[in-house]
């Protein structure tokens, strides 16, 4: 057991001083503000929970600073993320993830959501060991520090029915019953092993485009209470081509097939209808918000406010990592709201701080993390109050929220053991160059 004094750290609901915790076995065995202790290890600064990025694609973090540097669409990103995708296997995605998981670590984050497509070899042959590419994923968020929940991913077509195509081909298990074969394979592999036990596997439809009708009822029935996470109305043209194949919106279409429960996370939902807000939050399901990513290519602003109004839950993600920062992604998502409502004040920054620990950890099926509290994983994101952005915003949760950002991170604890400390990121800045200049040479 390890005692912590922190100096000022979030319960919850308030900012309390000194308090102390108790750490054993990665669990938080006792949680006492306002203590003084004669042995405890001194944590100096502004203390949260570790944070949850729900929606990543790893391989995205090569496209940095590359994709903006001329005028296109979503469409032409996406074929620039696709050449992305055709140049990985598993050691040069095990370097890439690896690296991009620190940098997540750096900002404070302790679990990852890991959207995985990437299955097979470039020519949709499966690999010898089906699931190298997953496990790539995992051994890289071990060997980061943090945890992952593999969201392990169905796609099987272009759009609408047209088959895969290009780099797609490596996306596709050819059918429902050969991924959920696989994935299930993958499951049995991690349970006979106490090394992955940081990692979660849960399942991820692309989108209602890459995934027939017909096909998600066997998806409702394989999925179970696994996190299922879901592509939905993050284009226009997604929704405008639900409409012509099934005559319904996409929300729509996954509640007609059960894919609407409290389980499952929406990422972006960002064109809803009246009636698709309403659907989402009567199932209780979440809203897995990027804002960074949309505003850096112009998908446009979601509902939050009206989502959660009706009952949803939101939690945030990096996506494409063109910024990982949840700091960022927690206040743009009020600032988001206010550009589009042209009003101030639609959410407390306790609500987006809830959005970025307890709830998003709850979307990944990590329930038992994302707070300071007894029982919980031993999590501590350690700020700078002090710095140029957030010295005299009040130390508070509005510093955290709407002053800071990934940069005062100091230290971070994930299961009780300090996987960032401060200094750490001229180191991880080295690696992601070196492995960008492996992936694009």
């Amino acid at each position: 057991m390890t005692a912590y004094l922190l100096e000022r750290a979030w319960l919850g609901d308030r900012f309390a001083d000194d308090v102390l915790v108790e750490v054993e076995d990665g669990r938080f065995t006792s949680v006492t503000p306002d203590s003084d202790p004669p042995r405890a290890v001194p944590v100096r600064g502004l203390v949260v929970p570790g944070l949850a990025n729900t929606h990543s694609h790893a391989f995205h973090r090569a496209l940095r600073g590359r994709t903006q540097r001329e005028r296109g669409t979503f469409w032409t990103w996406r074929d620039q993320m696709y050449a992305v995708a055709a140049r990985l296997d598993p050691d040069t995605y095990l370097a890439l993830a690896r690296a991009a998981y620190r940098e997540m670590a750096a900002a404070g984050i302790t679990a990852v959501g890991e959207f995985h497509y990437l299955h097979h070899q470039p020519d949709g042959t499966p690999y010898a060991e089906p699931n190298a590419m997953g496990e790539a994923l995992v051994e890289a968020a071990r060997q980061a520090g943090i945890r992952v929940t593999l969201l392990d991913t169905l796609y099987l077509s272009s759009g609408f029915g047209a088959a895969p195509e290009g780099a797609q081909v490596r996306y596709s298990d050819g059918s429902v019953d050969a991924w959920i074969e696989r994935v299930s394979g993958l499951e049995a592999r991690f349970a006979q092993t106490s090394t992955t036990e940081g990692t979660r596997v849960g399942a991820a439809v692309h989108s209602v485009r890459a995934v027939a009708a017909s096909d998600l009822p066997a998806v409702a029935a394989w999925v179970g209470e696994r996190p299922l996470h879901v592509h939905l109305s993050e284009q226009v043209a997604e929704n405008d081509g639900c409409r012509e194949a099934h005559g319904v919106t996409p929300a729509r279409l996954l509640d007609d097939h059960g894919l609407l429960r409290p389980t499952t996370s929406l990422v972006h939902a960002t064109h809803l209808t009246d009636e698709d807000v309403a659907l989402i939050g009567a199932a209780g399901a979440y809203a897995s918000f990027c804002p960074t990513t949309e505003r850096d290519l112009g998908d446009g602003i979601g509902p939050s406010r009206a989502l959660r109004d009706a009952g949803a839950r939101l939690t945030l993600g990096s996506d494409s990592h063109a910024v990982v920062d949840l700091f960022e992604e927690m206040r743009a998502v009020e600032l988001d709201e206010r550009l589009a409502t042209r009003q101030r004040g639609h959410w407390a920054a306790a609500e987006l701080l809830d959005a970025a620990t307890t709830d998003g950890h709850a979307s990944l099926g990590w329930d038992d993390a994302g707070a300071i509290a007894v029982g919980r994983r031993a999590d501590l994101v350690v700020l700078d109050p002090a710095s140029p952005r957030t010295a005299g915003t009040g130390r508070d949760e509005n510093t955290v929220v709407f002053a800071a950002a990934a940069e005062d991170v100091r230290r971070v604890m994930a299961d009780g053991r300090w996987v960032v400390e401060d200094g750490d990121r001229g180191a991880i800045g080295r690696e992601l160059d070196e492995v960008m200049e492996r992936i694009w040479r």
